[in-house]
């Protein structure tokens, strides 16, 4: 019979509790056991709204789509999903292009809901 010399500790972090001991409490403090309290329905990260300015509105559409629009006389309005862009909330900072505009979001400033209507658009909001 063989003298299984091949891993003599145990493989891997075994005999933490046991004949590894005093490394585990000299070198790694606090490595076993448990601390604090459980917080079983936490909701992560609620305040996380990334935002987007109606000067940068029309970058999230090709500039072929927004000239295709302007020169339509059937007054069809570009619809402007800034949820599928990873945008949650339109900001009123910048100017709009004479131009109306359906935008999607989920959240709108007082401001920008103003701008979008004073050029003849449309916001609407998207759960």
């Amino acid at each position: 019979l063989g003298k299984h010399r091949k891993h003599p500790g145990g493989r891997g972090n075994a005999g933490g509790m046991h004949h590894h001991r005093i490394n585990f409490d000299k070198y790694h403090p606090g490595y076993f056991g448990k601390v604090g309290m459980r917080h079983y329905h936490l909701k992560r990260n609620q305040k996380f709204c990334p935002t987007v300015n109606l000067d940068k509105l029309w970058t999230l559409v090709s500039e072929q789509t927004r000239l295709n629009y302007a020169k339509n006389e059937a007054g069809l309005a570009p619809v402007i999903d800034v949820v599928r862009s990873g945008y949650y909330k339109v900001l009123g900072k910048g100017k709009l292009p004479k131009q109306p505009v359906i935008v999607k979001a989920k959240f709108f400033s007082r401001r920008a809901e103003e701008k979008i209507k004073e050029v003849g658009g449309a916001c609407v909001l998207v759960a």
